[in-house]
């Protein structure tokens, strides 16, 4: 995705004015994937830090990121699932060259709590990770 599909992203939500509907909607959005089949819901792909369970598959297709994600709550899924979906088809230097916080950015992180906080920022730090991981030689 590039830098203006991100941010195409954060403004087609900021078009919902209430942070509380936003976020509805954000958990609604997320309710509608598929969970990650058994087999992709390993240790290996737990993010370490979040205390809900949160599975995080990171591939490299054609020069670019894509994430998939679950968790064992809706409310977490849908945080979880909107970076993926923000940090999706990006390639590994636009994610790290991307500054922007997008739940900060769509007024969502202000009613969570500092442990709910902490396991968003791990998995935000588990995307850059497998972009530095996938950066070309």
């Amino acid at each position: 995705m590039s830098p203006t599909h991100r941010q195409a992203l954060i403004e087609d939500h900021l078009l919902i004015e209430n942070p509380q509907e936003r976020l509805a909607a954000v958990v609604d959005r997320a309710r509608r994937r598929p969970p990650l089949p058994a087999d992709e819901r390993t240790e290996a792909r737990r993010v370490p830090g979040c205390v809900s369970q949160v599975w995080l598959v990171g591939e490299l297709r054609d020069g670019r990121c894509h994430f998939r994600c679950d968790a064992d709550g809706p409310l977490v899924k849908g945080l979880v699932a909107f970076l993926c979906d923000y940090f999706s088809g990006a390639t590994p230097a636009e994610i790290l060259a991307d500054t922007t916080d997008p739940l900060a950015a769509l007024d969502l992180l202000k009613n969570l709590s500092p442990t709910r906080q902490n396991g968003l920022a791990s998995v935000r730090a588990s995307i850059v990770s497998f972009a530095k991981s996938h950066l070309p030689a």
